[in-house]
């Protein structure tokens, strides 16, 4: 029996069908692709997220190069606000903490011992611009956040917490302060500090070493990416939250007077991730770091996994983006700036150190209606930027803070000055 072969008419028009198969299938994949791109988003409440798988794209080093402010120019702000210049020639300006009498004290917060110090602005003629100023501690250790309770002002170096006596019109205080608490030293080395709204307890947030824990000294040390609890006078110390990479930023929702923090997530995963995000800090909870990300996304580069805790991670309420770096948080509690802003949470990105394309550099707002992120993130203060080709950039926002008379102070810790937000009238 011979074999029956396809005719050349045949052969042509299967050649047809196979090329029109592998048409639809690139068709098939590109559409894919760009949807998968389009769907991608970094941002906003997590139930909304559509993150990439770990390095779908490349990391970077990308550092921004610093240089003056022009004169006469300032951020921007939206239609109906103006900035102005509240104080400069500060040395690394990272935190501000409003006093009740409307004083405003400012961590110039140098990276080495000893170089730390608060400096005290006052207003005394009411015209939005200090007339004094005076170094109210020096001789801090790597501080970086501030606190008051009564007569008592505390203090977070790097490596502890300390208080010094203080009463309502000191231009400045005496000693060295009484320590109450030691913490961990070393890698991220900003230790923020909050006292709840009814002056009980001092929470406390300290960053981890590493990326990812690469060595398992993180794990040996409960203290790390967490947020401690304690009482005013140091006693009591506990873990509060857990799993939070590089939380800083902290302040209390004022409807529901609920924690809330900004967290730093982690590295070198790619472009698009991890989105660093704002939380509430729930009582117990683990977020995460080194395991998983946003809920129970594995990292797949801890060398010990751990899927106990994996399996309990919760997901942070709302993402920022990946790489923003948001180091101040405040929510706005003011009355002088237009109802869309009351409640909402003021956010200063330092901005992205390790993407492609540079990101954050702008103090951001988040809209809030009963307690919860209620929109998308939007820019509030901008124009930090010289340059994003060159990645050349005038300041870097850091810590915001609500003045009494309702305008929103911002740290500019790379300019070395304070700018004040204001509605216009």
């Amino acid at each position: 029996m011979f074999e029956s072969y396809p005719s050349a008419e045949d052969r042509a028009s299967s050649k047809r069908r196979i090329d029109i198969r592998v048409l639809l299938a690139l068709v098939i994949l590109i559409t894919a692709s760009w949807t998968s791109a389009a769907e991608i988003r970094e941002s906003g409440p997590s139930e909304n997220l559509v993150l990439p798988q770990p390095f779908a794209t490349r990391s970077v080093a990308n550092p921004p190069t610093v240089i003056e402010w022009p004169n006469g120019r300032e951020p921007v702000a939206p239609a109906g606000f103006k900035v102005d210049l509240f104080a400069s020639g500060l040395d690394n300006p990272r935190s501000i903490l409003v006093l009740p009498n409307a004083d405003v004290l400012v961590m110039e917060s140098l990276r080495q011992r000893s170089g730390s110090r608060v400096v005290l602005f006052r207003d005394s003629a009411k015209k939005g611009v200090p007339d004094y100023k005076e170094a109210f501690v020096t001789g801090l250790n790597m501080a970086y956040g501030m606190a008051l309770i009564g007569d008592r002002f505390y203090v977070g170096n790097t490596d502890s917490i300390v208080f010094f006596s203080y009463r309502p019109g000191d231009s400045h205080v005496a000693g060295r302060g009484s320590k109450i608490l030691d913490l961990p030293a070393g890698g991220h080395y900003t230790r923020n500090i909050i006292a709840d709204p009814a002056s009980r307890k001092l929470y406390v947030a300290v960053g981890s070493r590493s990326n990812v824990d690469d060595d398992g000294r993180d794990a040996k040390d409960p203290r790390r990416a967490a947020i401690l609890q304690m009482n005013p006078n140091g006693s009591e110390m506990r873990v509060f939250a857990s799993g939070m990479r590089n939380p800083v930023g902290m302040d209390w929702e004022p409807s529901t007077k609920l924690l809330w923090a900004v967290v730093n997530e982690r590295d070198l995963l790619g472009d698009e991730l991890v989105p660093d995000y704002l939380t509430a800090v729930r009582e117990g909870a683990f977020y995460g770091w080194p395991y998983s990300y946003f809920g129970q996304n594995l990292d797949p580069r801890p060398k010990k996994p751990r899927p106990d805790l994996v399996a309990k991670a919760i997901k942070p309420d709302y993402a920022l983006g990946s790489h923003v770096t948001p180091l101040g948080l405040a929510f706005y509690t003011g009355k002088s700036f237009p109802q869309h802003y009351h409640g909402g949470a003021f956010i200063g990105m330092h901005g992205s150190w390790n993407r492609s394309k540079p990101v954050g550099y702008n103090v951001a707002f988040v809209p809030f209606n009963n307690g919860r992120p209620s929109g998308m993130i939007e820019d509030f203060l901008t124009g930090f930027v010289a340059n994003q080709t060159t990645n050349e950039v005038y300041g870097r926002p850091v810590g915001v803070a609500v003045w009494t008379d309702g305008s929103l102070l911002v740290a500019d810790d790379a300019g070395g000055k304070i700018w004040r937000v204001s509605a216009r009238r």
